[in-house]
């Protein structure tokens, strides 16, 4: 496995293998979910490359870009095990060096959800994500299903911009106890930990609901809040059931695919987790 942490030497390092390449970014501290794509990328691949960087664009000035887990040397170890060909660890300054001005605006796609409560994420997101594609030239990338505005903001601009790499979403992993894998998880003291079960207990309670008949867009957001309500260490962000494609919010009976999705504060943590209705 090559450590590569400049864009030259990353491209000089892919142009001495042969065949597919399958590429999973991330921000590092690394868990099963990430691993999970690793594997999958592994079996449709001749090889992978796996970027770590914490994009600074992403994060707002009250969020955590600081205090994000980080733990280099751990996540090396864990994709040496894994197998991955190239680890693409750039800094700040090579990703964005003086003087770059030129970002990403995704659209409509990036503008509820996370895109309303921080300004500026999806900018930061969709522009990171299209400069790893172009330094990677990779065949295929791939992406987790718990981050599903992400997922369809990077669909939509790979869409517009003619971006030959194609977009495997993979489902969300998830604790025993139904907990979506995030490395934000590593925030949650013992107690919110176990009140944090609540998130998926509230999307498996409505979408059962939804297999049982349940229709009304209020009925099934409902199921959700009262779920949630019942933990008073958690703090409600949004409870979202939005077209699947577009994200517009719903009302009325549902009619078509729908993006059940929420966020909560827990402590110090953040958290988001979806399901899809009706695929």
């Amino acid at each position: 496995m090559q450590t590569l942490h400049t864009i030259p030497d990353f491209r000089r390092a892919h142009a001495a293998l042969a065949g597919s390449l399958g590429l999973v970014p991330t921000m590092g501290y690394l868990h099963e979910g990430h691993l999970t794509l690793v594997r999958r990328a592994k079996e449709e691949n001749d090889h992978v490359a796996v970027s770590i960087f914490v994009n600074p664009t992403q994060f707002g000035p009250a969020e955590d870009l600081a205090a994000y887990p980080r733990d280099l040397d751990r996540d090396l170890a864990l994709l040496r095990k894994a197998g991955v060909d190239l680890v693409f660890n750039p800094s700040p300054a090579e990703m964005y060096p003086p003087g770059q001005e030129s970002m990403i605006d995704t659209g409509s796609v990036s503008q509820p959800l996370e895109g309303q409560r921080r300004p500026g994420h999806f900018r930061g997101v969709a522009t990171v994500v299209a400069k790893l594609f172009n330094i990677a030239q990779a065949q295929r990338a791939y992406f987790g299903a718990k981050d599903a505005q992400q997922v369809r903001v990077i669909q939509r601009m790979a869409r517009d911009l003619d971006v030959p790499t194609a977009i495997i979403v993979v489902p969300t992993v998830r604790e025993p106890d139904g907990l979506a894998m995030s490395s934000r998880n590593v925030y949650l003291t013992p107690p919110e930990r176990i009140a944090a079960r609540c998130l998926s207990r509230g999307l498996r309670l409505a979408e059962a609901g939804y297999a049982g008949g349940e229709r009304s867009a209020d009925a099934l957001r409902e199921v959700v809040r009262q779920t949630i309500a019942a933990e008073p260490l958690v703090t409600v962000d949004y409870i979202s059931l939005a077209d699947s494609e577009t994200l517009a919010e719903l009302e009325g009976p549902l009619t078509r695919a729908a993006l059940l999705s929420l966020a909560v504060r827990i402590g110090k943590a953040r958290l988001i987790d979806n399901v899809t209705l009706g695929e």
